[in-house]
């Protein structure tokens, strides 16, 4: 498992994983999981889980270089013409591994009104 440590604070439960050594789907799938509150007895899907997950150790990821060159990133500036198309290496440049970790929990997490809340309690550390 992936978890490291599980404290409580102020009646929240604080996941820390680090991610170095792992590959980026099967920890983005996790931490999903756990923002989702699945890893609990009492699971509600229309809840809120009381959970904060701490994610560390970014930079010694296991992703491969073929999924640096073929991954696309893209986002929408709301103009005609606005859609800009990147590699993962490009973000990475920019944003870091921070951002590409983040876009893939983003998708595994239902697409619903619970989403940004549960996308607040993803805490990326340096």
């Amino acid at each position: 498992m992936l978890v490291l440590s599980l404290y409580n604070m102020t009646d929240k439960n604080v996941h820390t994983i680090d991610v170095s050594g792992k590959k980026l789907g099967r920890v983005a799938s996790e931490i999903a999981s756990i923002l989702m509150g699945k890893h609990s007895a009492d699971f509600a899907p229309h809840k809120i889980a009381d959970v904060e997950v701490r994610v560390v150790g970014f930079n010694n990821m296991d992703i491969s270089e073929k999924k640096h060159n073929d991954s696309i990133y893209k986002r929408y500036s709301g103009y005609p013409g606005g859609q800009t198309v990147e590699t993962m290496t490009k973000v990475v440049e920019k944003k870091g591994y921070e951002e590409v970790l983040r876009v893939a929990v983003e998708g595994m997490i239902p697409r619903n009104k619970l989403r940004k809340e549960r996308m607040k309690r993803l805490v990326l550390e340096k």
